[in-house]
């Protein structure tokens, strides 16, 4: 049982909006994590979408694209389909359009709130959501717009983190007590749900969905080179030893010493880490 001290109920009170990680979303190690995440992912993350057998002409939503890292390899993977990329951050959006215009007008990005997508109802053969869901506050609403917005018979394709699927060898300081803990106490002070990956499950087949899988995407030190997956770390340690302090009982250095320690376990050549990304698929009845 995790009991949530007096500092995490005044954060959550607090709490109001549909996007309590804006200012991490916002940061520039967002644009590195977003980078360093899509090039450990991909890789095996695309042979899972190739076995939806999709024609190239399809209509692809990405639901909060950040600065266009998948939609772009969407785009990329299906030559000749049309790509949405939907976001409410304009920095980012502005990134994407200029990183990726080469790919215009197949594909677009737009201001989008993924609580009220303007898309009409069925207008979509593909719809993905990658690293959104265990940012936000109540994602059965926003799988339910996504399953709107997809055709009879179309796909959602899901990555929804889960912060218990991290496993790094201990030295002087444990991991496990930090990932155990640390996204609990944040997860309660954001009213979001950093163990998504566990639960979408329940919340697709609650929605009706059919044909639901999860796979994994392994990220560890033998399936990614070592600079790119301490490359992610790097950049998790960046944007939210802040936060973490914060919300939870670490100290500021606290925290960054157990991300100093994940980020010297990757880079030792003898060292093993692991990060186990849930890719979650499902059919639209």
């Amino acid at each position: 049982m995790i009991v949530v001290h007096s500092t995490t109920r005044r954060i959550r009170k607090a709490v109001t909006d549909l996007n309590p990680q804006a200012k991490q979303m916002a940061d520039e190690s967002m644009v590195r994590t977003l980078d360093a995440q899509a090039r450990a992912i991909w890789p095996q993350e695309s042979e899972l979408i190739r076995r939806y057998e999709l024609p190239d002409n399809i209509r692809i939503l990405d639901v909060g694209c950040g600065p266009g890292e998948g939609s772009s390899r969407l785009a990329e993977m299906f030559p000749r389909a049309d790509v949405l990329g939907v976001d409410v951050l304009d920095r980012s959006l502005d990134r994407a359009r200029a990183r990726f215009g080469h790919l215009a007008p197949r594909l677009r990005f737009e201001n989008q709130s993924a609580f009220g997508l303007r898309a009409a109802d069925r207008a979509f053969d593909l719809t993905v959501s990658r690293h959104v869901l265990h940012s936000i506050p109540h994602p059965d609403r926003v799988l339910a717009e996504q399953v709107r917005v997809t055709r009879r018979g179309g796909r959602l394709h899901l990555i929804p983190e889960d912060y218990g699927m991290l496993h790094f060898q201990r030295a002087s300081l444990d991991p496990r007590d930090f990932w155990y803990e640390a996204p609990a106490r944040f997860g309660e002070a954001t009213e979001t749900d950093l163990f998504i990956g566990r639960h979408v499950f329940a919340i697709l087949m609650d929605l009706g969905l059919t044909d639901i899988t999860i796979d994994y995407v392994v990220v560890d030190t033998i399936r990614v080179p070592r600079e790119t997956f301490a490359a992610i770390i790097e950049a998790w340690r960046d944007g939210y030893v802040e936060p973490v302090a914060e919300f939870t009982r670490f100290t500021r250095k606290e925290a960054k010493a157990y991300f100093d320690q994940m980020i010297a376990n990757i880079r030792d050549p003898r060292g093993y880490a692991a990060w186990m990304v849930p890719v979650v698929s499902a059919r639209v009845p």
